[in-house]
């Protein structure tokens, strides 16, 4: 084990573990749930909080420069997504990033969606209630028992094509799937799926929700081809809570209408009630609503940019890939232990199921009570480890050895 934990170890430069408060008194394998704030960026909301209140919360020099902040924050994400600036909406989270461009699409009666059952719930309960008050059907894709491996991703592709294939119908108008399932930890090929329903007659809509694929693999090409493609910078590119964005289609921003509505979607705020023109910004802004915590924006540049300082993003998924691919081995020599993917994983989630008699539930209580901590799946019924390019040899042999200690 030893050997194996330390070559995946080896990689990578360790500079940004050392800014991590979070990771200095714990084992911690829960980016997939929320990833450690870098004291940099903490001190970066601070400083811009400080500025906002020196120069007057409410005056003309801080509107310009909420502007300035939030334009180089909206260019850098652009960048990421391999879209404009104006494609880019700042969001509060995922789910709000999915939901609100998704209401405002001009479904009908009849329609149906197809999504796969390894979505949010948060994200699934939006659209039955949208189906619900439209009239609009709603198909399950069976993807949970996908379980390829980084090395057979050839096969994967052709495996979730040809269920695409087999499910969708001549009325499905949206295909909802995340681009790396959380359960899972399976990586789905969103651009070949993008690429085959545009070969469509009826062209559905294409929502990926890029919760576990933002900062630790790269999205430029899925978030391109994708008509909504939202992230959050709270998880794998450890930034604060509070602040996402959502990549859109130009023709998600020429066909959705706001559905939650404030002032920052609005063109003009003076004329709004005897204007009869068009009320709303043609770009991402028309799914921005009203105020929020501008000093969040330094804070997720910082942690983007001390990320970059660990290694361009390809270097960086390299790493991710040693490392879950040695947790994986080492999870899988344990008697007890049955990883749920058939072999290296393609990303940094690790789940795994545990055939004693214990739930997942107490193993997590109880490994808690160690300072590792890890989290329970209910669907499929498992736990689920995240390693990124700041987990350390020491914090996965402790989880290993720990686990090997689960004899319940």
């Amino acid at each position: 084990m030893h050997s194996t934990l330390n070559q995946a170890n080896s990689a990578g430069k360790g500079h940004l573990r050392e800014l991590m408060p979070a990771l200095k008194n714990k084992k911690y394998f829960n980016y997939g749930g929320q990833g450690p704030l870098p004291k940099p960026s903490l001190e970066a909301i601070n400083e811009s909080w400080e500025e906002i209140q020196e120069m007057g919360p409410f005056s003309n020099d801080v509107f310009a420069y909420i502007s300035r902040e939030i334009t180089k924050t909206k260019e850098l994400l652009a960048s990421m997504c391999m879209v404009t600036p104006n494609q880019i909406a700042l969001t509060e989270n995922v789910t709000s990033g999915c939901i609100l461009p998704l209401w405002g699409l001009p479904f009908k009666t009849g329609d149906r969606f197809l999504i796969s059952d390894c979505e949010h719930p948060g994200v699934v309960a939006a659209c039955k209630e949208l189906a619900k008050r439209k009239g609009i059907f709603i198909d399950v894709l069976p993807i949970q028992n996908l379980r390829y491996s980084l090395a057979q991703i050839d096969d994967l592709e052709r495996v979730f094509l040809d269920l695409i294939d087999k499910y969708i119908t001549p009325s499905t108008r949206l295909v909802v799937v995340s681009h790396i399932l959380w359960n899972t930890g399976q990586v789905i090929p969103i651009k070949a799926l993008g690429d085959y329903l545009k070969s469509q007659v009826s062209k559905p809509y294409l929502l990926v929700d890029g919760a576990q694929s933002f900062g630790q693999i790269a999205i430029n090409e899925e978030a391109k081809i994708a008509d909504i493609y939202a992230f959050t910078g709270h998880k794998w590119a450890c930034g604060p809570e509070g602040l996402g964005g959502v990549a859109l289609s130009g023709r998600v921003l020429t066909e959705s209408q706001p559905t939650l509505i404030g002032w920052r979607a609005l063109k003009n705020e003076n004329t709004i009630l005897n204007s009869t023109d068009n009320l709303f910004h043609n770009d991402g802004r028309r799914f921005e609503i009203a105020t929020s915590c501008v000093p969040l924006l330094a804070g997720l540049r910082c942690s983007l940019g001390l990320l970059e300082k660990e290694g361009a993003l390809i270097e960086r998924s390299n790493i991710i890939q040693q490392k879950s691919a040695a947790l994986w081995l080492e999870l899988s020599k344990i008697d007890l232990v049955e990883p749920l993917l058939e072999g290296n994983p393609p990303a940094g989630l690790v789940s795994f199921t545990h055939k004693g008699r214990a739930s997942p539930r107490k193993i997590v209580q109880k490994l808690g009570t160690s300072a590792i901590w890890i989290r329970d799946l209910v669907e499929p019924k498992s736990l689920r480890a995240c390693v990124h390019v700041t987990t350390d040899e020491g914090e996965m042999r402790s989880l290993i050895e720990a686990i090997k200690a689960i004899k319940i």
